[in-house]
């Protein structure tokens, strides 16, 4: 049964099995992606499982442009999955749904369950996603092989940086994950930060301007305004503007836009010029900024949905815009010229520009990847988790939750 405790003034919800817990080992042999029966015939190659993740998200971009509120809600998957990258969040969501169950929460290998004490259930099938494989720089490959397993994925968030410097990506594999909903074992301690309407987490604007102070900008508060704007980007004096007059959650949400300017749209970016950035920043490039905005800020557990939600449901259009626009002018270099390359950057680009910053701002969220937990680490107030409050959490023995 599921319970509810609070502590330093946060809802933490207990995720516990009906059944008794289970331990620590499993039966399951090692790399086992699929558990229990498995339908007849043979398993797919991996150049198939890998053709079929990319044709899955083809299908999930294709239908964000044609469905409105799609976009809202790879957002929303976004603020709870953002150490992932922007296709392996979609790809996730989309086989969730699939399945008919909620959206994934916590995400790992079937060893790193394991390692966190719990264990695969009985009968289920991995989730998949899109990994690298990677080789040391000075390792000969074939150019191409290499480009027959590109995926279509733009987004790569794989190993350490200081790792990331001396090897470099030489292909794709399909790798197998589980959902937290398709375990049991140890008790799991999830925080449901509270925020106020109009308010703000206690830090969230100071480690904002943190983040700007390490892209070289500062931050101003000021009772002018430019334009009509309540927030301005000044890439030739490296200064944010945002109006004094704003609320708490007004200020904070203002200047979270403005370092999806600062990320996405500054003088060099050419992708952020084709999107529309400029002195007005408009077009798909503003539809950007406020994406980034909204995922990092529900990410911290505030609901932007009213105020966003007219710069979300114009994504759609502005990918269509784009598209347009090119096929008017003769393509230039690698310039993504179609609405799903379109798509996938923008996805890519928003997810990549909100983890950047929430590695920062750390939100009581675990961006979708398990750590040490348990009830040791809830008596310590260490053990974080993330935060989407139109979720539910329920890991019964059925994937009837997300």
């Amino acid at each position: 049964m599921d319970k509810y405790h609070r502590k330093n003034g946060e809802k933490f919800l207990e995720v516990r099995e009906a059944a008794a817990v289970a331990p620590a080992t499993s039966n399951h042999p090692e790399g086992k992606e699929e558990v229990g029966r498995h339908p007849a015939g043979p398993r797919p190659s991996s150049e198939d499982r890998l053709a079929w993740l990319t044709q899955q998200l083809e299908a999930l971009l294709e239908n964000a442009i044609s469905t409105p509120g799609r976009w809202h809600m790879l957002l929303d998957t976004s603020a709870t999955l953002w150490r992932y990258s922007g296709g392996n969040i979609a790809l996730l969501m989309a086989q969730m749904e699939e399945r008919g169950q909620q959206q994934p929460l916590l995400v790992a290998g079937f060893r790193e369950w394991e390692r966190h004490g719990r264990n695969v259930l009985e009968g289920e099938h991995a989730l998949w996603v899109l990994a690298p494989r990677t080789a040391a720089k000075n390792t000969e490959t074939n150019p191409e092989t290499d480009a027959k397993t590109k995926p279509v994925v733009a987004d790569q968030n794989s190993g350490s940086t200081k790792e990331a410097e001396h090897r470099r990506i030489v292909g794709w594999r399909a790798q197998a994950v589980f959902d937290v909903s398709q375990t049991e074992g140890q008790p799991l301690y999830i925080p449901r930060p509270m925020v106020e309407v109009g308010s703000s987490p206690m830090g969230l604007w100071p480690s904002l301007v943190k983040f700007a102070q390490n892209q070289g900008f500062t931050v101003e508060q000021s009772m002018s305004q430019y334009g009509l704007t309540s927030g301005y980007t000044d890439f030739a004096g490296r200064k944010i503007q945002i109006g004094a007059w704003l609320g708490q959650e007004e200020r904070v949400a203002v200047l979270a836009h403005e370092l999806g300017h600062v990320c996405l749209h500054g003088p060099d970016d050419k992708l952020g010029k084709l999107y529309g950035s400029g002195l007005d920043h408009r077009g798909l490039a503003e539809v950007e900024a406020e994406s980034v905005a909204y995922t990092v800020l529900r990410a911290h557990g505030i609901d932007r949905s009213a105020q966003s939600g007219s710069y979300l449901a114009g994504w759609a259009n502005q990918v269509v815009a784009v598209e347009q626009s090119k096929l008017s002018d003769s393509p230039v270099g690698k310039d993504p010229t179609n609405r799903l390359e379109i798509a996938r950057s923008t996805l890519a680009r928003v997810t990549s520009a909100s983890r950047s910053i929430l590695e920062v701002t750390q939100p009581h969220n675990l961006g979708g990847k398990p750590a040490t937990g348990g009830a040791a680490a809830f008596e310590r107030g260490d053990l974080t988790g993330p935060v989407t409050g139109h979720q539910t959490v329920n890991t019964s023995p059925k994937i009837d939750a997300s």
